[in-house]
Parts: structure tokens; C-alpha cells; sequence
């Protein structure tokens, strides 16, 4: 058999494996593996039969069955394969979150923390970088203060906004003045050169991230209006 035949069906195998544990719980994963290694792949369809309720899941296990038969692995390799593939799912899902964060009004009728709260929290938790997009930035003085806090604290400040009409923007005031004036240690950029494409382009999203690992994506503009109760916007820190 050629090398690169071989290794296809080896991918396909890796890929059955990997839906399977994307499908499944751990506990379940435990059961599969523990039944995958009292057979073989001949007898794999019977031995792994009623596991799965529905037929989406059932195609699932038919597949990896399928794939078993075409490669060369053994059931105890086959079982730790498995086993591997959903611990490592179950890591990488406990690793990433992502948590609905609510910009007024408030309601007794679902529990949320607030826009101006999760970006604190993102400010406060930065230890090296902090990089912020907004369309415009002005009136906030609590999230001002935090900055200022992370760049005494040696954070590195990098921020994004749109320019003002007066500069070949589109606002009317001039955002990254302010924000000078206010957060000096801050480095301060704007889109100037926009290609073809992007001629009447603004800045429009609103990004937080600190330390490449936490972000925050937003609908609010940095602003006391945008942060306070200005409408209604479901945002996601994660």
C-alpha cells in the first residue's frame, strides 16, 4: 500500500475519532473506549450497536467503524485514541468560555453583569498588553482610570479609533485627542491608508484583548452613554 494512502486512512480514522469525542461525554467516550478494546473491527458494528439513540450519532459510530476497518490500528490503540481525543476536548472547552454581558436597561427578569463591568474586568486582568478598538471614546472616566492603573502597573496600551471629520474621518470630534490627553502613555492609532475597497471605511469594531488571551467584543462605543443605559445590546466576553 502506498505511504500516502495510508495515511489518508489513518487521517480518516483521526477524524471519526475526533467527531465522536465532539459528540459524546467523557463518561460515554469511557464506555466506547472500554467496549473498543473486547473486539475488533469485524465484530466492532455489533459490539458498539444501541450506544448511540439517535441516528445522527449513530452515523457517527458507523463512520468510525468504517474508518477502523480501513486502517491498520489496534483496538487498545483505537480505545486511546479516544480516550485522548475526548480529554482533550473536555480541556479545551474548560479553557474557553464565553459569558453574555447586558448594557441596560436593567430587569429582574434576567441576571447579567454590565458592559462597563466586563470591560473593567478585562482592563484589571492585563498584565502585559492591552489593545482596544472603538469607533469614538470619550466621557469615561472609570474605564480612563484603569488605564491609567494598568499603565502604571507597566501595561503596554494600544489603541484604535476613528478620526475626526476634521482629520479625513467621520466623526466630528477628535476622539484621539481626548484619549491623548487623558491616557498619555496610551499608543494611539488611526486608519488612514484605506485601500480601494475601504475608501469611505470606518472604524467600527469594539474590541478589547489583554495579553492575547482575553477578549471582549462589544456593540457599546467607549463612551458614558454607550456604557451606561443607552439602549439595548447583548455583548460577549470570552
Amino acid at each position: 500500500m502506498p505511504p500516502s494512502s495510508k495515511a489518508s486512512e489513518v487521517d480518516r480514522l483521526l477524524n471519526a475519532v475526533a467527531t465522536l469525542a465532539r459528540q459524546v461525554s467523557p463518561d460515554k467516550a469511557r464506555a466506547i473506549a472500554s467496549r473498543i478494546r473486547q473486539t475488533t473491527p469485524v465484530m466492532a458494528a455489533n459490539a458498539l450497536a444501541g450506544v448511540f439513540g439517535s441516528p445522527a450519532a449513530t452515523s457517527v459510530v458507523v463512520e468510525l467503524v468504517d474508518a477502523w476497518h480501513a486502517a491498520s490500528v489496534s483496538a487498545a490503540e483505537l480505545a486511546s485514541m479516544v480516550l485522548a481525543s475526548s480529554h482533550v476536548m473536555k480541556q479545551a472547552a474548560a479553557e474557553q468560555s464565553i459569558e453574555l454581558v447586558w448594557t441596560g436597561p436593567t430587569t429582574p427578569f434576567v441576571s447579567a453583569r454590565r458592559t462597563e463591568q466586563a470591560l473593567l474586568q478585562v482592563i484589571n486582568a492585563a498584565e502585559h498588553s492591552l489593545f482596544i478598538t472603538s469607533f469614538v471614546a470619550y466621557d469615561v472616566s472609570t474605564i480612563v482610570k484603569a488605564l491609567n492603573a494598568a499603565s502604571e502597573r507597566g501595561v503596554e496600551i494600544s489603541m484604535l479609533l476613528e478620526l475626526s471629520q476634521d482629520h479625513g474621518g467621520s466623526i466630528t470630534f477628535d476622539a484621539i485627542g481626548k484619549m491623548r490627553a487623558v491616557i498619555p502613555s496610551a499608543r494611539l492609532y488611526a486608519w488612514r491608508e484605506k485601500a480601494d475597497p475601504f475608501s469611505d471605511g470606518r472604524v467600527h469594531a469594539k474590541v478589547v484583548v489583554a495579553d492575547a488571551d482575553l477578549c471582549f467584543i462589544t456593540s457599546a462605543n467607549l463612551t458614558g452613554f454607550a456604557l451606561g443605559v443607552a439602549g439595548e445590546r447583548h455583548d460577549q466576553i470570552g
